[in-house]
Formats: structure tokens, sequence, C-alpha cells
């Protein structure tokens, strides 16, 4: 016979919360972890002489479930809702059954609405996984639909019943519709696409599988109802992702140094984007005053706030004072340009389009030959088209969403990455520690921070016929510093770096 701790999560569980506890008063210890609760849920788990209670705001259901196992007593765990009550039967066989570490443990559910047993529409008798041995195995980290990893383990059923009492009326399914919804939305922003016409199908096709396909019509008004509730929870999961893959907060960063006349033709074609970002910041790697002067007056009137971020020349040092930009950003999605590119109207409106979790982005762009760039520098004008004469490779003019959706494709190396026009998660940036300051001079210090990136599991995606900056020209600079910088590079695909240890982390505050 095992030792074994019941984990419960509860939040206002006055009204099954005794009969779940009742059945449970042979187990030694019963954790319950209360997210808040403002009913009796608490004063009654304290009349229990084996439970012992916690506290924790709500922080997604799969995190819960592994804090509530770290307080338990016992390796062997148990996890039970607070809505679900063990039979007589499964109870002795848990107690009694030889347990294995190297197994993880399921037994059948019953599902009820009010007093009614539902086998259909979605609600099917189903097995779960609930006992563990917590130093073999644990839950994931999903917010919801969360599940114990298996991976190594044995699965082993066990006989008896788990009877779960979801709901007792509509007002109780309809509030756990509205939160199950946002934590999938939650949890699947920039995963998942979304859009009227998806959360449209998913809920028509919702209904008709429940309802007739898998037999909810046999079960009356409880049978229509649960079938409806499951096609609206399916429409609004969609819907509120859709609405969560608009919300993006977005800092556009750009470098610079010392080309006033290119910055000023930037920031004008940053003012006339159809989707403007949130904020922008000048990293600037030790201009002149011109170049200042430039930045305060664009600030007098720029449609969004603009910050100057500057640090002293002693050289080419543009991995530093992009991390010092960085640092300042409030935006959670990043988008670095170089003060030389000049941006087509949906430059940022398409990289917003294509962001994606745990994923970054590298744009491309048009080279200006020195004729237009010397017409775009002095007339502060332009309209360039991918049959406008100066221009090189004409294809990345292309601005189009459909290709650019259908020519996105993941790459898993390094080729043509260029700082220039890339797109990252701010949170990315900072769990590799940003850029390496250890390069100085021209040359590898976005290649290095990029297979950093790659190294840390965040996948590169190519942007084409999208994100579309134009380059303007100018003699290339020199490459004095690219043997020390090449070696820095070299080393960290070697070593296979997630970090850097002189980064942006100086730069930010405790």
């Amino acid at each position: 016979m095992h030792s074994i701790s019941v984990t419960i999560l509860a939040k206002n569980s006055q009204e099954l919360l005794p009969l779940c506890l009742k059945a449970l008063t042979q187990f030694p210890e019963v954790v319950l972890l209360d997210n808040g609760s403002t009913d009796a849920t608490v004063a009654i788990a304290r009349q229990f002489p084996n439970v012992k209670v916690f506290h924790s705001p709500f922080i997604g259901f799969g995190p819960l479930k592994n804090l509530a196992a770290s307080y338990a007593s016992n390796d062997w765990v148990l996890s039970v809702d607070s809505d679900e009550v063990l039979t007589p039967e499964l109870v002795q066989t848990i107690l009694t059954h030889p347990l294995d570490s190297q197994k993880a443990y399921r037994f059948l559910r019953h599902n009820f609405y009010g007093k009614r047993l539902i086998n259909a529409c979605g609600w099917e008798n189903d097995y779960v996984l609930r006992l563990f041995n917590r130093k073999t195995t644990r839950f994931t980290d999903r917010e919801v639909h969360e599940g114990i990893i298996t991976e190594g383990l044995t699965v082993e059923t066990l006989p008896g019943i788990l009877n779960h009492y979801s709901f007792k009326n509509t007002d109780e399914l309809l509030k756990k519709l509205n939160q199950y919804t946002t934590l999938f939305a939650q949890e699947n922003r920039f995963r998942k696409s979304s859009s009227a016409f998806k959360a449209t199908y998913k809920a028509f096709w919702t209904f008709l599988r429940n309802y007739f396909l898998k037999r909810g019509f046999l079960y009356g008004f409880e049978g229509f109802l649960i079938s409806a509730c499951n096609a609206n929870g399916a429409f609004y999961k969609y819907m509120k992702l859709r609405e969560a893959n608009r919300s993006m907060t977005t800092s556009l960063v750009i470098s610079t140094y010392n080309w006033p006349d290119a910055l000023e033709v930037v920031l004008k074609s940053v003012a006339q984007q159809n989707e403007l970002p949130d904020e922008v910041i000048i990293a600037d790697d030790g201009s002149r005053e011109e170049t200042r002067a430039v930045i305060e007056r664009y600030q007098q009137s720029f449609p969004v706030p603009l910050l100057h971020c500057w640090h002293e020349d002693t050289g080419f040092r543009l991995a530093a004072i992009r991390n010092k930009a960085m640092a300042m950003t409030q935006g959670e999605y990043i988008i670095s340009i170089d003060g030389d590119m000049v941006l087509h109207p949906d430059f940022v409106k398409s990289h917003k389009r294509m962001a994606r979790a745990n994923t970054f982005m590298q744009g491309k762009r048009v080279l200006l030959q020195p004729e237009i760039t010397k017409e775009i520098l002095q007339a502060k004008q332009w309209h360039i088209t991918p049959f406008t004469s100066g221009i090189v490779n004409r294809f990345n003019a292309v601005s189009s969403p459909f290709l650019a959706k259908l020519g996105s494709k993941k790459r898993p190396d390094i080729k043509a990455i260029r700082g220039c026009n890339m797109a990252f998660w701010r949170a990315d940036v900072l769990r590799i520690n940003g850029f390496n300051e250890d390069i100085e001079g021209w040359g590898r210090e976005d290649s290095e921070f990029a297979i950093r990136m790659l190294n840390a599991g965040v996948t590169r995606r190519n942007l084409p016929f999208g994100g579309v900056g134009y380059h303007l020209y100018h003699p290339e600079n020199a490459r004095t510093s690219l043997p020390e910088n090449d070696k820095i590079l070299s080393d960290a695909i070697a070593q296979k770096s997630k970090w850097c240890e002189n980064g942006i982390s100086k730069y930010l505050q405790a």
C-alpha cells in the first residue's frame, strides 16, 4: 500500500466540494490549492482533518497542478477536480493496487449534467490519466487542456469509476465556456490563425458533429443544450483568438550613424505607414549633432512616441546600441531596421500579420542604385514599384499578403541573415541576452544573434513579398574586424550557444 497525496484545484467550489472530500477520507493527505474563492470553499476544506489548504492566483491549469503537486508530502500524486467524486471501488483500487513509478494510471470517468449521466455529444465516458509519481513525470504547462507527460512511461487502466458532475445548470455551463475560450485564445495567440469565417464554420461543424454524429439528439433538452454550448464555445474561442492575434504592441528600432539625410527619409516613411508601430526608438551609434537635430524636429509632430538612444562614438558598436535601444522598448514585438531602409507603406502591417509565436522573421531588401538614391535624398519623395528603374532584385519590391503567407518558409540556418530588416519577440531577445557586444566593428553581429536564437529553439522564417524595405545606396563599410568577429560566430556555432554574457541584461532595470 503506497502513500498517496491527492491534489485538488478549487475556486468557489462549495456546492460539490463536501461530496468530493468525503470520498477521499481514506487518503492520508489532500492538498487543496485555492484560487481565490469568495464562498465557503476554504472553510469546508478545513473541516476535513486530512486536507491541507494552500493559496495561489490563477496561473493556468497545468502550472497550478504542478504547483499543487509540489506541496504534496508523498511522491505518488492523485489529481482530482473539485467537481469529481471517486466511487468506493475506485478508492480501494487506487489504495491497494501495486504501483510502478515507470507507469501512470488512468480510470473511467462518467460525465453528468445535473444528475443525468451524459454519454454523447462530446461528453462521452472517457478515460482520464490522473495518478502518477512526481519523481518521474508531471503535468504539461499548458494553461488549458493540460495533461500528464507520458514520454517513457507505460499507461495502465485501473478499474473503478470517477463521477464528474460538470454543471448543474445553463449558467454554470456558460461561465465555464467563457473561461475556457479566453484561456484558449491566450494559449494559442500567434500560434494559430483565426478569422470570422473560421469561427463560423468551426461552430457549425461542432454542432453538427455533437448533436447528430455523436447522438446528442438522444438526450433531449440536455443533448441540445450541450451541443449548442459546445458550438458557441468553438465560435467564441476563435473569435477571441482573432482579437488576441490583432492586439500586438510593436516597437520599431532604427539603427543609425551620421547619415541624417537618410534618417529623415526613413522617418518620413515610418510616419506614412498604413499601420503604425506603437513607438519608434533611434539606436544612434554616436552620431553628431546633425542627427539629433533631425530627430528633435520630427519628435514635435511624429504620430507615435519617437525616442533617441545615443552613446558616445568610440568605433562601430552596433550590437551595443541595439541592446540599449531594445532595453528601452515597451512593445512585445520588435522590428529592427537600419537607418538607410525606406519603408513600403505596409511594412509594419505585413510584419505584424506574419508574426508567429517562438519565431523570428527575416525580411528582404530592395537595393537602390546610386542615381535613384540621390533623387530620393534630394527630393525627400519616392514612389517605387517592382518596375521602377534604378532598383536591383525587383521581386523583393512585391508586397502581397497572399504571396507572403504562401511563400514564408522556415529556415534552419543563418544564410542571408541581415539585421536591417528583422523582427522578433522581446521575450526571445531577453532569453538569449540580446546582441553580443563582444562583436565590435562591422560584421557578424546579426548572424551570431540569429544562431543563438536558433539554438534556443526559436524558429526562423523568411518574409518574401512582405516587409518591403528600400535600401539606400552607400559604399560598404570597412571589414577590418571580420576575422575576430568570425571567430566569435564560429565559437557560438560550435558550442551551440544560447546566451552571451556581454549582452542586453546590463541595461535592464532590476
